[in-house]
C-alpha cells in the first residue's frame, strides 16, 4: 500500500481489516501462528476491470457526447465492481493458530468458518502451472464432516510453507502419533 498516500493507504488499512483478533480464544491461551492473505494473483480481475475502466474513460474523449456519457457510466459500474472485488479479496483471511484454522471473509456481512485442529485429516495444496510460477496455490482441507465452510482456501501465497506450518502446529498439539526415529 506504500503507493498510495498516507490518508488513503489508513483508509484502506482500516477497511481491509477483518478484525481476527476479536474471534481469538485469548483466555484459552490461543495464538496465531499465521495469517494468511491472498496472494497478488487475486487481484488481476480487479485489476483488468479498472484497467478495462480507464480505456473505457479515454475512448468517451473521442466519440460523440450522445455515446460518451454511457461509456463514463460503464466505466464508473466497472470501477465500482472492481473496487468491491478487491475489498472482499483484500478482507478475505486464513488463520492458523495453535488451536484451530479459521476463515474470515466478506465486505458488508462478515463470514467466519472454523476447523480444530483435531479435525483436519488431510490437506491437499493444488498449485496449477501459473501458480507454481508465480508463487500460490490453493488448499483443499479434508475432515470428518461432508460439508463444511473451510474446504477450499483459493490464492495462498507460498503454498509449500504455510503447509508445513499447518503440519508443525497439528504435530506440536500432539494430535498426530509421535515422530518414529529412523
Amino acid at each position: 500500500m506504500s503507493f498510495l498516500p498516507g490518508a488513503v493507504a489508513g483508509a484502506v488499512a482500516r477497511l481491509g481489516d477483518p478484525k481476527i483478533g476479536k474471534h481469538l480464544l485469548r483466555e484459552e491461551g490461543e495464538v496465531v501462528v499465521d495469517e494468511v492473505t491472498h496472494h497478488w494473483f487475486a487481484y488481476t480481475r480487479p485489476a483488468l476491470e479498472s484497467g478495462l475502466a480507464l480505456v473505457l474513460l479515454v475512448g468517451s474523449w473521442f466519440v460523440p457526447v450522445q455515446v460518451a456519457w454511457f461509456l463514463i457510466i460503464v466505466a464508473a459500474a466497472l470501477l465500482l465492481h472492481a473496487g468491491w472485488g478487491a475489498l472482499g479479496v483484500l478482507r478475505d483471511r486464513f488463520v492458523i493458530t495453535n488451536m484451530r484454522v479459521f476463515r474470515v471473509h466478506g465486505v458488508l456481512s462478515q463470514s467466519l468458518a472454523t476447523m480444530p485442529l483435531s479435525r483436519i485429516l488431510d490437506i491437499s495444496v493444488k498449485k496449477p502451472l501459473h501458480g507454481r510460477l508465480l508463487g500460490f496455490g490453493h488448499f483443499c482441507f479434508e475432515s470428518a464432516a461432508q460439508e463444511q465452510g473451510l474446504r477450499d482456501i483459493r490464492y495462498v501465497g507460498r503454498p509449500d510453507e504455510r503447509d508445513l506450518s499447518i503440519q508443525r502446529v497439528v504435530q506440536r498439539a500432539g494430535l498426530r502419533g509421535p515422530r518414529v526415529p529412523n
